[in-house]
């Protein structure tokens, strides 16, 4: 092996490594803000609508942080493509929203779908059907 090859291999080495710690101090954090949410969640009064959308807004926080250290311990495709998915949810839910944001947002889930339907499907074998295509 040359000095070259060995080289890019230690980079790559040292960066999968970072990212793992990375991934970890991510996760200690979600840890931490979901003890916190709870107790914070806890105080709020329950019988007011604005506590459960705060309720799904860090719930959705928590996974986009898991997402995330998902993302960066598997680089898969599927695993951003779900990340995504979770912050453009998030962003919907915000009740300040203009026209604009939830246009965007809907544009952003359609590209998801398809990214997904056509990255991320399984070609079909030659001669055979779709699901659900019966015709």
């Amino acid at each position: 092996m040359d000095t070259s090859s060995r080289i890019s291999s230690c980079y790559k080495t040292v960066a999968v490594w970072i990212e793992r710690l990375l991934a970890l101090v991510i996760l200690g954090g979600v840890l931490v803000f979901g003890l916190s949410s709870t107790q914070t969640m806890a105080a709020m009064d329950w019988r007011l609508t604005e506590t459960f959308y705060e309720l799904i807004y860090r719930v959705l926080l928590l996974v986009i942080g898991i997402e995330l250290v998902r993302t960066l311990v598997t680089h898969e495709l599927r695993a951003i493509l779900e990340l995504l998915a979770f912050v453009v949810a998030r962003k919907m839910l915000k009740p300040d929203l203009v026209v604009q944001d939830v246009l965007l947002s809907v544009l952003a889930f359609v590209a998801l779908l398809a990214a997904n339907r056509f990255l991320l499907s399984a070609p079909l074998p030659p001669g055979s059907q779709e699901p659900g295509n019966t015709t």
